[in-house]
């Protein structure tokens, strides 16, 4: 595979890291991939696995986040399932699951990161840290928000995830886009290029042919408007030092003007249904 981009762990290490050009998938990959990833998710600013709220930026995260859970289980609730049982895979500090309890979803949940896990416990949400630890049932929906990015041994844990999704059943699945404008805009210092927690980088392509190989269907694709100025103010950070919240605003407005057109948002929600 070939080098397409050079960049490095802004957020934590400052190590480089290369991402290589998967041509089959349309995908970018990156390496080398570090032997123990828990290192890179050590440190008490990693905001997917606590509910901080000291800067700015993590209050900006913590409203968006609020704002997005009723609006995802509006779009959840667009197609019919039998039971109402959903699976949310990185469940983090467990408010997506929250909100399921509330809209009247029987919920499942897994979490590798204990901090995580001891947040969401207490906030009444019990998670199991890996898939094995659930019990044996299938589910109506399963969910990964911006965690497909991370699973080491992608496609053995894409068997896993089937296995537990009914006949019908849909897998929705949120993930950075790597051909969107902001993307091209901030290049290696595109903060959801988030090396080398991202393991891989998806374009649309890339998840069509991936989920086809395993009879799931893309039936649907929903933009994430918010993600292109959250990433953009995080890469302005990498690049100057500085969030540069007007030129932050600006270039994700820009992103989403573009994606009217070319379709290719920051990140996208794709809805997946399993074949019989």
């Amino acid at each position: 595979m070939k080098v397409y981009l050079q960049t490095k762990d802004y957020f934590h290490t400052q190590e480089t890291f290369e991402l290589l050009y998967d041509s089959e998938l349309d995908m970018l990959v990156t390496h080398p991939k570090p032997e123990n990833l828990n290192n890179y998710y050590d440190s008490k600013s990693y905001i997917s696995h606590t509910d901080r709220k000291e800067t700015l930026i993590d209050k900006i995260y913590q409203l968006i986040k609020k704002y997005s859970l009723k609006k995802k289980y509006k779009l959840i609730d667009t197609f019919k399932t039998e039971e109402k049982t959903i699976l949310d895979i990185g469940a983090g500090t467990g408010d997506f699951l929250k909100k399921g309890i509330e809209e009247n979803w029987n919920i499942s949940g897994v979490e590798p990161n204990a901090i995580a896990r001891d947040i969401a416990k207490e906030k009444g949400i019990d998670l199991e840290k890996d898939l094995e630890h659930l019990p044996e049932q299938k589910y109506d929906v399963i969910t990964l928000w911006h965690v497909l990015e991370h699973l080491p041994n992608l496609e053995n844990q894409i068997k896993k995830i089937i296995t537990k999704l009914k006949p019908n059943g849909y897998l929705f699945v949120a993930v950075p886009n790597y051909k969107s404008y902001d993307a091209q805009k901030y290049k290696h210092h595109w903060a959801a290029y988030d090396t080398p927690r991202h393991l891989w980088h998806f374009s649309q392509n890339s998840i069509s042919k991936l989920f086809n190989n395993y009879k799931l269907k893309v039936v649907n694709t929903k933009p994430m408007y918010f993600d292109s100025f959250y990433v953009s103010l995080l890469s302005e950070k990498y690049k100057t030092g500085r969030p540069n919240y007007f030129r932050a605003f600006w270039n994700g407005l820009i992103s989403n003007i573009k994606a009217i057109r070319t379709k290719e948002y920051s990140s996208i929600i794709y809805i997946l249904k399993k074949e019989n």
